[in-house]
C-alpha cells in the first residue's frame, strides 16, 4: 500500500503513475498506510514558488525528502522537474534504475518523432531524453530507431485527409487470466449474435455517410478475436463491411485472427476470399504448461497447424503476438518460444511486456495468484529482439502501458514492406481513426489545431446493443464536422 499525502492535487496523478512505474500492482490511499511497518509514504508540500517532497520506506525505515524550485504557471516543466526529483530518491530507496525514467506515457517515441520533425538532430534529441525524463541509452536509440521508420512509413500516406477504421468484435473463446480487454465469452452470445451484428451495422453506415469523400486507409478488425464469429457472420460482417465503405484505396486490411482454438479452415478462406491482407495469429508463448496457467485452450500444436494452414492458402503477411513476463516463466522459456517461432517464420511479431491491469482476474484474486512467479528482465527482451533481427525483423512501432512487468515496453516488429500500418497510424496519433463497436475509442484529429478528441462507446455489449441510438450521437458532434 503507499499513502500519497499531498496538500494539492495537482500533481498527484503524475506522481502516481511514477510511483507505479516502481512498484507495479501496489494500491494507493489518501490517507495513512495501515499495518505494521510496510509500505511507503509519500508526503508533497507546496511553496509559492517551491515544491517539496518526502519519501517515507516503512519496512526498510529510509526516508528522502528534497525540494524542487518550479513555475506553476508552466505545467509541462513543474510535472518534469517533480517526477525527476522524486525519481532520483525512489532509485536511491529501491536501488533500481527504470529503462525509461521518468516516461510514464504510452508513446514515447512520439517525442523522438515530433524533435525530428521539427529538424532537430539525433544527438540532441538523445540529450533532450537523457536529461528531461532519464530515459537509458537503449531506450532513446530505440525510439529513435522506430520513429524514423514510421516516418518513412507514413511519407507515402495522405494520413490528414484521409482516415481509417477499427471494428471491433468484443468475444473470446475465454477470458485469459492476465486479460483486461474489453471481451465476453462468445458461448453467452452465439445465439444473439444477429442482434450485436444489426447495431454494429448500424454505427457502420451512419460513420460511412458521416466519412463520405474522404478517403479509407487501413482497415483494423480487431477485439477481443473477431474469428469467435461463426464463419456465417464472418462472412456477413465482412461482405457488409465492404458494400458500405468504399474499399478502393485501402492500403492494408487486417484482421485479427488472434486465438488458435477459434480459427477453421472455413473462416480463413472467409477472410482470404474478401482481401484481408494481414493476420494475426497469437500464441502468446510457445510453452504448454504457460498456455494452460492463463487460460488458453489451445495447444502448441494448434499454433503451428493455423500458421501452416494460413501459409498453405497464401497469406503472406502473418503477424504473431508473443508476452513476456507470464507467469512461472524464466529466459530459458523465452529463448524456447522464440526457437519454435523462429522455425516457423512469420511475417512480424509483436512482443508484449505483461501488464497486470486492475480489471485482470491475476490481479482480481490475489489469494488465488498471488504466489505465482512474474519475472521480467532486460535478457528476456534482449532475446526477443535478438531472434527478430534473426528472423529478418525491424522494430517499427512501440507503445507502454501502466503496470509493466520490468517497466519495459511493447514492440511490433516486421519484415521489410510487412510493417503494420494501422498500427503506427494510432500509435503516433497522426490520423482520425472512426471505430464502430462495443467498448471501441473513436479518435479524431485535428492537425491544423495540433489537438486530438476521442469519443467513446460502451463496454457492455447488451448496453451497446440497446444504447445503439446514443452511439451515434455521441460521434456527431465530432463527425458532424469532418468534411465541413
Amino acid at each position: 500500500m503507499i499513502g500519497m499525502i499531498l496538500d494539492d492535487q495537482s500533481f498527484e496523478q503524475d506522481i502516481r503513475e511514477l510511483l507505479m512505474a516502481f512498484y507495479p500492482g501496489e494500491s494507493f490511499s489518501r490517507e495513512e498506510v495501515p499495518g505494521e511497518g510496510k509500505g511507503l509514504v509519500i508526503r508533497g508540500r507546496t511553496g509559492e514558488a517551491s515544491f517539496e517532497l518526502a519519501v517515507h520506506d516503512l519496512e526498510k525505515g529510509i526516508v528522502k525528502s528534497s525540494v524542487t524550485e518550479v513555475d506553476f504557471s508552466d505545467r509541462f516543466e513543474t510535472k518534469n522537474r517533480i517526477k525527476r526529483m522524486l525519481y532520483k530518491m525512489l532509485r536511491e530507496i529501491t536501488g533500481t534504475e527504470l529503462p525509461w525514467g521518468t516516461l510514464t506515457g504510452i508513446r514515447p517515441t512520439k517525442i523522438a518523432m515530433t524533435k525530428l520533425l521539427e529538424g532537430w538532430e539525433d544527438e540532441k534529441v538523445r540529450r533532450y531524453m537523457k536529461d528531461t525524463y532519464f530515459t537509458g541509452d537503449q531506450k532513446v536509440d530505440l525510439s529513435l530507431e522506430i520513429a524514423k521508420r514510421e516516418m518513412d512509413l507514413l511519407s507515402s500516406i495522405d494520413y490528414e485527409n484521409g482516415y481509417s477504421l477499427y471494428v471491433g468484435i468484443p468475444f473470446c473463446p475465454t477470458t485469459c487470466l492476465y486479460c483486461s480487454f474489453t471481451s465476453f465469452p462468445i458461448g453467452h452470445w452465439e445465439k444473439r449474435m444477429e442482434q450485436y451484428l444489426e447495431a454494429l451495422f448500424k454505427e457502420m453506415d451512419y460513420v460511412a455517410g458521416k466519412m463520405a469523400g474522404r478517403p479509407l486507409d487501413t482497415v483494423y478488425i480487431g477485439g477481443g478475436t473477431p474469428t469467435s464469429l461463426s464463419a456465417d457472420h464472418l462472412e456477413q460482417l465482412i461482405t457488409r463491411l465492404k458494400k458500405t465503405f468504399d474499399f478502393s484505396g485501402v492500403k492494408e486490411f487486417t484482421v485479427e485472427a488472434g486465438r488458435p482454438d477459434s480459427i477453421t479452415e472455413e473462416k480463413l478462406r472467409v477472410l482470404k476470399d474478401h482481401g484481408v491482407t494481414r493476420i494475426s495469429i497469437n500464441p502468446q508463448t510457445m510453452k504448454q504448461e504457460t498456455l494452460d496457467l492463463i487460460g488458453r485452450r489451445h495447444t502448441v500444436g494448434m499454433v503451428k497447424d493455423c500458421f501452416f494452414m494460413a501459409r498453405s492458402m497464401g497469406f503472406d503477411n502473418i503477424n504473431m503476438d508473443l508476452i513476456v513476463g507470464l507467469p512461472e516463466e524464466d529466459v530459458e522459456d523465452v529463448i524456447r518460444t522464440m526457437e519454435e517461432i523462429q522455425a516457423l517464420g512469420p511475417d512480424g511479431i509483436t512482443v508484449h511486456s505483461l501488464a497486470i491491469k486492475r480489471a485482470a482476474r491475476l490481479n482480481m484474486f490475489k489469494e488465488r495468484y498471488g504466489d505465482l512467479k512474474i519475472t521480467n528482465t532486460p535478457e528476456m527482451i534482449e532475446v526477443t529482439a535478438a531472434y527478430a533481427g534473426k528472423m529478418g525483423q525491424e522494430p517499427y512501432y512501440l507503445y507502454r502501458q501502466k503496470n509493466m512487468a520490468g517497466n519495459f515496453e511493447n514492440v511490433g516488429y516486421a519484415r521489410p514492406g510487412k510493417a503494420c500500418i494501422y498500427n503506427v497510424l494510432i500509435m503516433e496519433e497522426k490520423q482520425t481513426i472512426i471505430a464502430c463497436g462495443a467498448g471501441t475509442t473513436t479518435k479524431v484529429v485535428y492537425p491544423a489545431e495540433n489537438r486530438l478528441e476521442r469519443v467513446e462507446n460502451v463496454k457492455d455489449v447488451e448496453q451497446y446493443v440497446s444504447r445503439i441510438d446514443e452511439m451515434l450521437e455521441r460521434k456527431e458532434k465530432l463527425l458532424a464536422t469532418q468534411n465541413s
